[in-house]
This record gives C-alpha cells, sequence and structure tokens, in this order.
C-alpha cells in the first residue's frame, strides 16, 4: 500500500516539477527578447555574410524591440564561430550566421567536425542564395561550356582550374565527374587571387562566387561561360544556365542563413524564425539583398533545413566520388 502511495507521490511531484518548468519556459519566451540579441558572424567585417547580417539585422532590431549586435569572429573558415555558439547558453539571445562553406560543405568535407548544421543547430530562415560562375581568359578558343570541356580533354596538360576553398573545389570538380573532362586543382588564398590567375592564364577556368568575378567580366577581363543553376543570374543575363550549356547537374548554389542552438526553446525558436522571415521578406531589405546578386530567402526553418541536408548528400557524393581530400 505505502509502495502505491510512494509511487504516486513522486509521480505527482515529477508532474509538478514538468508543469513549473514547463511555466517558467513559457514566461521566458513571452518576455523574449527583453536584452540585446548577438549575431555571431563568422568572418570579418566587410565580407558578404557580414554586409547579410547588418542589412537583415536592422530591421530585426525594429521587429524584436531589442538592439541586435553583431559580433566577428573569424578564423578556420568559420568554423570558430560555429563552435563558440553552439557552447553558449540555448536561450535565443545568440544567434549564428552560417554560409554555405560553414555548415553543409563544411559537414561534408570534414569528418571530424564537431557540430553539424541540423543536429547542433536550428535553421531558422535563409538570408539568400546565389550560383556561381565559370569563367575562363577572355581570348580562350572555347565559347561554351561544351568547347571547354573538349579543349581540356585535347589539352590534358594545360587543364588546370584555380579554387580557394571546397565549395568551388567541389563545383568544380562535380562538372568533371559529369562532363568526363581533365582538371588540376591550383590553389590559392583568395578569390581576387583565383579570378587573376585566370585572367593572366595561369589558370584554364574558374568557377567562382559573384563579387569578385562580375566586376571582371563586365570590364572584359574574363568571360563567362555559365552560372551554376538551373536559370540565369538577372546579374549577367547573357551568361547560359548551367542546364542550358547541356550540364544540369552541375547545379551548385551557396547560401547564408540565421541559426541558433539546438536546446532553445520552442516557444523561442518560433518568435525568432518569425521575426527573421519577416525582415528578410522586407521588400526594402529584399530589394538590397537583390542589389547583391542574390536570390533572397525568407522561407520557413523546416524547409531551410530539408535545403541544407540535401546539399550535405549532394556534396558528399561529389567528395567521395572525386575521391577528394580536405584540411582542416
Amino acid at each position: 500500500m505505502m509502495g502505491r502511495l510512494g509511487g504516486a507521490l513522486v509521480g505527482a511531484m515529477v508532474a509538478i516539477a514538468a508543469t513549473v518548468a514547463g511555466a517558467q519556459a513559457q514566461d521566458a519566451a513571452a518576455g523574449f527578447p527583453n536584452k540585446p540579441v548577438r549575431v555571431i558572424v563568422p568572418f570579418a567585417a566587410g565580407g558578404g555574410n557580414d554586409i547579410f547580417a547588418r542589412l537583415v539585422g536592422n530591421k530585426v532590431s525594429e521587429i524584436l524591440g531589442q538592439p541586435v549586435i553583431n559580433e566577428n569572429k573569424p578564423g578556420a573558415g568559420g568554423r570558430i564561430a560555429a563552435e563558440y555558439v553552439m557552447n553558449q547558453p540555448h536561450d535565443g539571445y545568440t544567434l549564428f550566421i552560417g554560409a554555405s562553406g560553414v555548415m553543409s560543405i563544411a559537414a561534408a568535407a570534414y569528418p571530424n567536425l564537431s557540430y553539424h548544421p541540423t543536429k547542433t543547430f536550428i535553421p531558422l530562415t535563409m538570408i539568400a542564395n546565389f550560383p556561381l560562375i565559370l569563367v575562363v581568359p577572355p581570348d580562350h578558343p572555347a565559347k561554351n561550356v561544351k568547347e571547354l570541356v573538349e579543349w581540356a580533354k585535347q589539352h590534358p596538360d594545360k587543364a588546370n582550374y584555380a579554387s580557394t576553398s571546397p565549395a568551388f573545389t567541389t563545383a568544380s570538380e562535380l562538372l568533371k565527374l559529369k562532363s568526363g573532362m581533365p582538371g588540376q586543382m591550383i590553389p590559392y588564398k583568395s578569390s581576387n587571387e583565383m579570378i587573376l590567375s585566370v585572367i593572366q592564364g595561369q589558370t584554364l577556368f574558374a568557377i567562382s562566387d559573384g563579387p569578385p568575378a562580375i566586376p571582371q567580366i563586365k570590364a572584359g577581363k574574363v568571360r563567362a561561360l555559365a552560372v551554376t543553376d538551373s536559370v540565369r543570374s538577372e546579374e549577367v543575363p547573357d551568361v547560359p544556365s548551367m542546364k542550358e550549356a547541356g550540364f544540369p547537374e552541375v547545379n551548385i548554389k551557396l547560401f547564408s542563413g540565421y541559426f541558433v542552438s539546438k536546446g532553445t526553446p520552442p516557444e523561442i525558436v518560433a518568435k525568432l524564425e518569425a521575426a527573421l522571415r519577416k525582415a528578410v521578406t522586407d521588400p526594402d531589405v529584399s530589394s538590397k539583398l537583390k542589389g547583391m546578386a542574390v536570390t533572397p530567402g525568407g522561407q520557413p526553418g523546416s524547409e531551410f533545413s530539408a535545403m541544407i541536408d540535401s546539399d550535405i548528400k549532394m556534396i558528399s557524393e561529389v567528395i567521395k566520388a572525386a575521391n577528394l581530400k580536405f584540411e582542416n
């Protein structure tokens, strides 16, 4: 009899504790945020992700009614910042700007990565995504991607490409896998150096992000053969998509988005997601993002998460097929 009573008493106490904890969590969510929200940017000030964070952050601050403070923590390709955020209190007051290289590409490229984009973190919404651009020297005889592939096959000793990161290497290796073209990777320290190597004819091609490539394309210093998307880019409308070029499977876009640590109360996650989606889709913010040659995001966190998992799977398959190895 006493055993049954004792068990019932313990059960009741557990239920009361759970109710109290739930009420406290709801109270915390109801008052959230009641202090500044920090956004950790894993790259130096002035770069694309930093600009994204400041642009969207101003609108988020208006929506939440609290200051949004951006902090730059560069290092190790952004992984230092990711590890920093995952070790902060899971209270919604520390957000992370995660780019493709730090999230999906890192998860595929580094087997011993200390975090996972959708298991250690909760994707809240994408800020923007954008395709890469395949460029060659302006005087190269290849006028399209298929001609470039054939030229490389006929001149394997001159078939090389420039890269600065796993993102560009993966895109280039995907083209090789789908076309059968040869190509040796030549490493560079920055995107500007990578583009310069193409301008000077040191490399046959580069698959680059838009900001360093587009000014050189418009100046006639390099020639763009395709964008790594199924549709053309508004910024370079005369350049065909990889689908038009005959290689629809070479479809890679980089992204940047907001994340929060797993373990953050669901009510706070929901409030953050709603505020961030509202900020990204704000007409003024969206217009300014488009002016940076990117496609604005703002989709639900569940869609963003599914996209990241799909990216990891695709990139992992490329890395395995091409037998790529990346150093941490």
